[in-house]
């Protein structure tokens, strides 16, 4: 589940769990269908449902609650659902989890045992699965989730079409959860919750269209009720414009979110392609489509670096997690028969993902300096699925191969060199710490978002084996930070609190009056850097600061505020850009402020080519990315054995391919990638 400071996130509290056996749960019912060949992998897959199964269980809820029902109750009274987490025990073994603690005095959990959130995903993860290979296990789990999924949704009142979070073991809903969620009651309003119905429904009816009438119809009927909910809460505000600390912004997105509102695209998608007369659903495909493609921001050289940005309220932030905003644009693009609405998704996987990867990968948050340097499946099969989707819509190679580099990272390609995923137990660990350390717990998120990577890569053989098999991080040179406070300085270091309300400090920060000035040690590299000093910026005020580099001029940077609009509070943390690059092997970096006052976060320093080398018993694979004003002459190979580059432009367009041996310079376009597979 999503933790998240900004909007009703939930955090797993200290709980009593129920201690349960790594067995399977009771066998599911069955939804009648024809007859179906069955799909075969020419290699061993990569997808193991065994943990995602064992979450699973059951619970019976009690008869005639007002607004809550689903397909054939009164016969199959019994629902399906993933318990929320998973804390790891001695011996290999888990214990299910609810969310919140439990209650001793009422033993329920404060929030509960199940989630919409997970079982909605959890429907995704065995209709994909169910799709590619054809197994009646995974039709069945597929049609039970989905069938829980729609007993969480309202079907009348005021609130129809939305969606309660929480179940409790026994089948009783929370829909006020503790700590307090938003919206509260959790089906009052328009929420991440309801999206991800809308997905797993979209997709649900796409797989049971033509396997069983009866039951794809009434996903339909529950898809068309979330629709509603849709357009009356948030599409009504189409064409509706506001600012965000100087952005313009669309008003009609889920919970002012791209995130939550790709989740839905993507199911709304899968309904146009299976029933493209459905007027409802293209027309909300559409919408959201056009406010997740306005939420596409900067280029190679300024912030975010060509990325859609998650949230409407913060122009400051980025994070991994639930980044799915390229796919939802590219499956957008192929729905509609347009194309235009995948430029967007091209530039995120063309010039942010290379910026990503080379710098560390899937990040929790970039705010916009990178300080939660935390990562989880959710945010690595993001990416791989966004990835994989532009590839699919663009029909370039270069995008499946960045989506491999990102997908070895379940395999070891990460800041620790750790196994994230396990193809013998299914098991996908719960996250990657920023000091290396791996969470050894596996609840339902991380499940079935590294199952949904594997799903993927068995779908792609060529990239699977390419995932697996070069997956060691033997070279990494890409956009890190220098925090201000470390400068000799005549200005004052001070500490905030973290939290902005949109984006977050990295730690102390550095406040440098008129006639103040500061040095950074910003290191040597082997190639020029860009600088980019992350800089607080409260409306009506601004600041002129010269920097300079062993007495050589960098840029002269003149900063003010914005217009607040719905950003959360006045002031915002942006990095700005510098005009000149500091050369490889300077290391000082000097700033003096003429006028006003300067608060520093951190610099951002950037290689103009940024590099990342994976290597194991699969081979080598290169990637190098130019932000550079120029094409760069840059040398790859490592001088040893065979390898092809191909060569991209800043939008993933193949421009040339060279075989050679040992190494060589190639050119890289403007904003330019290349991968080189040896």
């Amino acid at each position: 589940m999503d933790i998240s400071a900004r909007r009703g996130a939930w955090v797993a509290g200290a709980a009593i769990a129920l201690t349960v056996a790594l067995t399977a749960p009771p066998a599911s019912a069955s939804v009648p269908v024809s007859e179906r060949p069955t799909a075969t992998l020419d290699v061993a897959p990569l997808t193991n449902l065994a943990h995602l199964d064992f979450l699973l269980d059951q619970a019976t809820p009690p008869s005639g609650v007002e607004g809550h029902t689903t397909y054939r109750l009164a016969e199959e009274p019994t629902l399906t659902m993933p318990w929320t987490y998973a804390d790891a025990r001695p011996g290999g073994a888990f214990e299910r989890v609810g969310g919140g603690g439990l209650d001793p005095a009422t033993g329920y959990w404060r929030q509960g045992a199940y989630n919409a959130d997970d079982i909605a995903r959890a429907a995704v993860v065995y209709l994909r699965h169910w799709q590619l290979t054809g197994e009646d296990s995974s039709r069945d789990k597929a049609y039970e989730l989905l069938r829980s999924i729609a007993y969480l949704q309202t079907t009348e009142g005021p609130d129809a079409g939305n969606v309660v979070l929480w179940m409790q073991a026994d089948g009783t809903l929370t829909p006020s959860a503790e700590p307090a969620e938003l919206p509260d009651p959790s089906d009052s309003g328009p929420s991440y919750w309801l999206a991800r119905t809308i997905w797993a429904l979209g997709e649900g009816y796409a797989a049971f269209a033509d396997e069983s009438p009866d039951f794809a119809a009434f996903l339909e009927d529950r898809l068309g009720l979330a629709v509603q909910a849709l357009d009356r809460q948030v599409l009504s505000k189409y064409g509706q414009w506001t600012t965000s600390d100087g952005m313009r912004v669309p008003a009609w997105l889920i919970v002012d979110g791209a995130d939550a509102s790709a989740e839905a695209a993507l199911g709304l998608a899968a309904r146009v392609e299976a029933e493209p007369s459905d007027a409802a659903a293209i027309d909300a495909l559409r919408k959201l489509a056009e406010g997740i493609a306005a939420m596409s921001a900067g280029d190679v050289r300024s912030w975010p670096y060509g990325a859609i940005l998650p949230w409407a309220q913060s122009r400051s932030m980025w994070h991994a997690w639930s980044s799915q905003m390229p796919a939802a644009l590219a499956e957008a693009s192929v729905a509609l028969g347009d194309a235009s609405l995948a430029a967007p998704a091209v530039r995120d996987a063309a010039v942010f993902t290379p910026t990503l990867l080379t710098a560390g990968g899937p990040d929790n948050g970039w705010f916009p300096s990178p300080t939660d340097r935390v990562q989880i499946a959710y945010g690595a099969d993001s990416r791989v699925q966004s990835l994989l989707a532009v590839a699919d819509a663009t029909k370039s190679d270069g995008f499946a191969d960045l989506a491999a580099m990102q997908a070895a990272w379940f395999f070891g390609a990460n800041r620790s060199g750790a196994v994230m995923y396990d193809p013998a137990t299914g098991v996908t660990y719960d996250g990657l710490q920023a000091d290396g350390t791996v969470n050894r717990n596996s609840g339902a998120e991380s499940t079935i978002h590294g199952l949904l990577t594997m799903i993927a890569l068995d779908a792609r053989p060529a990239l699977a084996d390419r995932a697996r098999s070069v997956a060691t991080v033997a070279d990494r040179s890409g956009l890190r930070l220098v925090e201000a406070e470390s400068a000799q300085t005549t200005g004052t270091v001070f500490t905030p609190d973290s939290w902005t309300g949109e984006s977050s400090w990295s730690g102390s920060a550095l406040r440098l009056a008129a006639g103040q000035t500061a040095t950074f040690d910003i290191g040597t590299d082997d190639t020029s850097r860009w600088v980019e000093p992350v800089v607080w910026s409260m409306p009506g005020a601004s600041s002129t600061s010269r920097w300079t580099s062993h007495h050589r001029p960098i840029g002269t940077l003149t900063e003010s505020g914005f217009e607040q609009g719905i950003s959360p509070v006045p002031g915002v943390l942006l990095p700005r850009q510098l005009s000149t690059w500091v050369a490889g092997d300077r290391s000082s970096l000097d700033v003096a402020v003429r006028e006003g006052t300067l608060t520093i976060d951190t610099l951002l320093v950037r290689p103009v080519v940024s590099r990342l080398v994976l290597t194991g018993d699969g081979g080598r694979t290169e990637l190098v990315h130019s932000s550079a004003a120029s094409p760069q002459p840059i040398a790859v190979g490592d001088h040893d054995g065979s390898a092809t580059a191909a060569i991209y432009d800043a939008e993933g367009t193949l421009v040339r391919s060279v075989d050679f041996d040992g190494s060589r310079t190639i050119v890289l376009p403007v904003g330019g990638f290349a991968i080189v597979k040896g």
